[in-house]
């Protein structure tokens, strides 16, 4: 059965998405409401049908699943609508923006019996699945704590705040990796530099099954890329530096002061999001579940959902005066 997809939303990452399933031979259309952009792309891609329209498009009897990548605010109506036109349903993260909005369309893809899969890129990423194995084969031992760091400069600040728009991957993958669902978040803060209300630094402590410490740094103002993971164990540390196009990932001995460098563990270098939208199509095509499912998706907002109401306190819903609400909140603990 060939599998065909059409994408709504090809801005810079939606262009990445309409590349992959092309490449993939499944894409059959692309929606956007700028219609010189879907000029463009359908000069690059012969073949793909141009549909302005997302209603439109769900009337298209081909189109079997729907790829999201619009802005976050749309992801809810947008799926939504999706599901209730019986397509499966690739949406980029955040799922919804409230775990109420996530909880609902988790439901109805299950009500259905349809496909929904969150864009958690990182869940497919070679290393993070070769992080995964160590820690199932007990290489690690019994794991303690885990951190990652994403900080960057973003000078479009686009999305609700630094927390939405990158501690999706860091929750999803770390949940992932340990096999364990977060339970609470213990601590959070963050800052508007501009004093705008945009969050543009975040740093958010949670507790996950197990009695498992997590730490989660996100910035959109550090003059420095730093992509980093630690997943520590009572016999070694795993260490993966993404932060440049050499991948540096390695095991450290915690038993020993000497030598503490174990090896560089191999793994297979493949294209993370060629991965997650074939995994997409084989979840339509076996009628299985994805990796980054619906319940995924809602566990994700449900943590940043807690962490942004202990960060801004009072203020939580206006979204403005982070750093009145964030003092409010220390002098609180």
């Amino acid at each position: 059965m060939s599998v065909k997809i059409a994408v709504t939303g090809c801005g810079a990452w939606g262009r990445n998405l309409v590349r992959n399933f092309y490449n993939l031979e499944s894409l059959y259309s692309i929606c956007d409401m700028d219609s010189e952009t879907l000029c463009k792309i359908s000069e690059e891609y012969e073949g793909v049908k141009c549909i302005c329209d997302f209603n439109q498009l769900l009337q298209t009897d081909e189109v079997d699943g729907v790829v999201i990548a619009t802005p976050s605010h749309t992801h809810y109506p947008l799926t939504k609508k999706a599901l209730e036109a019986g397509k499966h349903v690739y949406v980029e993260k955040p799922i919804a923006t409230n775990s109420e909005e996530a909880k609902e369309l988790m439901e109805l893809a299950e009500e259905k019996g349809l496909a929904l899969m969150v864009g958690h890129l990182l869940l497919y990423h070679p290393v993070v699945n070769r992080i995964k194995s160590l820690v199932k084969d007990d290489v690690l031992g019994k794991i303690s704590y885990a951190q990652s760091d994403r900080l960057n400069v973003n000078f479009f600040r686009n999305d609700r705040s630094v927390l939405w728009d990158l501690a999706p991957h860091d929750l999803s993958m770390i949940s992932y990796i340990l096999n364990k669902s977060p339970l609470h978040v213990e601590n959070a803060s963050g800052c508007s530099v501009n004093n705008d209300g945009i969050v543009d630094i975040t740093h958010v402590d949670i507790e996950f099954e197990d009695d498992i410490q997590a730490h989660i740094s996100n910035s959109w103002i550090h003059p420095l890329k730093k992509v980093a993971l630690i997943i520590r164990g009572t016999k070694a540390t795993a260490v993966f530096d993404d932060s440049f196009q050499e991948k540096t990932f390695e095991l450290y001995d915690n038993t020993t002061t000497e030598k503490r460098l174990i090896e560089c563990p191999d793994y297979i270098e493949i294209e993370p999001l060629k991965l997650e939208c074939q995994h997409f199509l084989s979840c339509i095509k076996n009628k299985t579940k994805p990796r980054s499912d619906g319940l995924n998706g809602y566990e994700t907002v449900k943590i940043l959902e807690e962490a942004e109401k202990m960060m801004l306190g009072n203020q939580y819903g206006k979204i403005s005066n982070i750093k009145l609400a964030s003092s409010r909140q220390k002098q609180r603990n």
